[in-house]
């Protein structure tokens, strides 16, 4: 429901979901070198529950003079294998001045995030127990977090825009996976806390006679805190980490990240822009194995890309060309032709290196799309 009563535009709603969840998991081993000794050669689970989620929210958003307010309140109720619920505001302000073309603006959020379904019931079933002597098994919580942001945008001689934001994130019972033994299986897990802080910046050039550009900078430090509180661990690594306060790298912990884009209108119908991206690599989770064993699974042209003292990947970037053109076009009918050429310099980047089952994953090598589009009007 929505309703304007003089400055105020006010908003409120619900939300209800229901329904059950249905797992089934099941595993024939053939070949039990690829596993820890004990591991049984079979395993069969099958379980169901009931799924009840209700958010009811409230807002007001107040536009006085230069001032823009934004105030709202949100509940949520969540009622799976744990049972939480929780209230969330949201405030934000901005303050623009036309005469300077420039927009400060400020805001805060209170999140709250239920977790993954995907298998969350053997996650906290005892059924598991069956897979190792050792097992952790925490039910999974929803996560919480507080998110700050303070920004301004102001144009430039009419012809350049900046953008710029500062943000700070603040998160428990952060929610991750976790891999089923040495498989791609993977279920839902919680650690105690993270941290993100991160500054962005971007240019851009509206159109000047026939070119157009812009260019983007971020800067990002993430990091998590053990322990774990929630979630399945098998072996002695769950003990471990669940008495452990050890801080790590989050897997978004890239420091820099540029992004750049140009674009040439050579006539009325058709267009060139190239464009490139720097990125100063992501961490990866500790890989058990040694370098060589890492050249076995991978190749060496992929571990090359890996640097294992740092225990990031190594800086990735890329060089991506387009172009369109308007074939045909009448008073009811557009036909257009799109290519995209991606990674011109044909370059091997490794984007993220955890393991053979998991988060590894590669850049796409050298590409080429065409697109063709008919617009009816």
């Amino acid at each position: 429901m929505s309703a304007h009563v003089g400055v105020h535009e006010l908003k409120a709603g619900a939300d209800v979901s229901v329904g059950t969840i249905r797992e089934e998991l099941g595993y024939q081993i053939t070949d039990p070198n690829r596993f820890d000794a004990g591991t049984p050669m079979a395993f069969s689970f099958r379980d169901r529950r009931a799924n009840r989620e209700e958010a009811i929210f409230v807002q007001d958003q107040m536009r006085i003079g230069a001032w823009t307010l934004n105030a709202g309140l949100r509940w949520d109720r969540y009622r799976l294998v744990v049972a939480d619920s929780a209230f969330s505001p949201r405030l934000a302000v901005a303050w623009s001045s036309p005469a300077a073309d420039l927009v400060l603006r400020a805001s805060y959020d209170r999140a709250f995030q239920t977790p993954a379904i995907e298998n969350l019931l053997i996650a906290g079933s005892d059924a598991v127990e069956r897979l190792d002597g050792d097992v952790l098994r925490l039910p999974v919580p929803a996560s919480r977090g507080n998110f700050y942001e303070a920004g301004l945008s102001k144009a430039i001689a009419g012809r350049i825009r900046i953008d710029a934001a500062l943000f700070k994130r603040r998160m428990t019972d952060v929610a991750d996976d976790e891999l089923l033994l040495n498989t791609g299986v993977s279920f839902p897990i919680a650690f105690h806390r993270a941290e993100i802080n991160g500054a962005e910046i971007k240019l851009q050039l509206r159109r000047w006679r026939k070119i157009s550009a812009s260019l983007g900078y971020s800067h990002l430090r993430g990091t998590g805190e053990l322990p774990i509180t929630g979630g399945l661990l098998l072996g002695e690594e769950g003990n471990t980490r669940l008495g452990s306060t050890a801080r790590f790298s989050l897997t978004q912990d890239q420091r820099h990240t540029i992004r750049g884009r140009a674009s040439y209108q050579f006539s009325s119908s058709g267009w060139i822009a190239l464009a490139g991206s720097y990125g100063s690599g992501l961490p990866f989770e500790d890989f058990d194995d040694t370098p060589e064993d890492a050249v076995e699974q991978f190749g060496q042209r992929v571990v090359d890309r890996v640097n294992f003292e740092t225990g990031r990947v190594r800086p990735s970037a890329s060089l991506d060309a387009s172009a369109g053109i308007v074939i045909m076009k009448s008073a009811k009918h557009a036909l257009r032709l799109q290519g995209e050429f991606c990674n011109l310099t044909n370059r091997l980047d490794v984007i993220n290196f955890a393991g053979l089952f998991s988060g590894t994953a590669l850049a796409a090598p050298r590409s080429i799309a065409i697109r063709i589009r008919m617009d009816f009007r």
